[in-house]
């Protein structure tokens, strides 16, 4: 079986790590973590000199936050004792909704796992749902997992 699990170092994503780690998967099972690094959306008028480096700079940091995500990730899934899994990482660049949905495509997952930040309408609609977009659009089975309520509340992600 090949899973495909996006991360994205929420607790959100955390739960969904948790998942896959708590379960018992059919031996050769495969793992496959993406933590997508977005781009950022250039809206700095041409004139201003010296924006270069802060973009440079913005991009390496969420480059590093993606590794270390990786990282707590690949980490968590070797101390939960679950030795089924062949277990890879990776750290791609671009729209997240399209790179997961993409590889998920072109790698041949069989389900992929991802959690959900509970957004409500407005923000679903603002900042649209990676999740949403993967269930709608996606040619495999897909998972969706939920923090619990505590979680959310905590987050200040709770429903709306």
């Amino acid at each position: 079986m090949k899973i495909l699990l996006g991360v994205d170092g929420s607790i959100f994503s955390e739960e969904a790590l948790k998942e896959i780690a708590r379960r018992p998967w059919p031996a050769g099972s495969e793992l496959k973590i993406l933590a997508v690094v977005a781009p950022i959306p250039d809206v700095t008028p041409e004139p201003w000199v010296g924006m270069e480096d802060y973009y440079r700079a913005r991009e390496k940091a969420e480059r590093d936050q993606a590794q270390a995500t990786l990282d707590r990730a690949v980490s968590t899934l070797g101390t939960s004792g679950n030795k089924s899994l062949k277990v890879t990482a990776e750290a791609p660049y671009g729209s997240p909704k399209r790179v997961i949905l993409e590889e998920a495509e072109r790698w041949g997952a069989d389900l992929i796992v991802v959690g959900s930040h509970g957004y409500g309408f407005w923000n679903r609609l603002l900042l649209g749902s990676v999740s949403q977009a993967i269930v709608a659009h996606a040619n495999c089975s897909v998972e969706i997992v939920r923090a619990p309520v505590s979680a959310e509340v905590a987050s200040g992600q709770s429903q709306d």
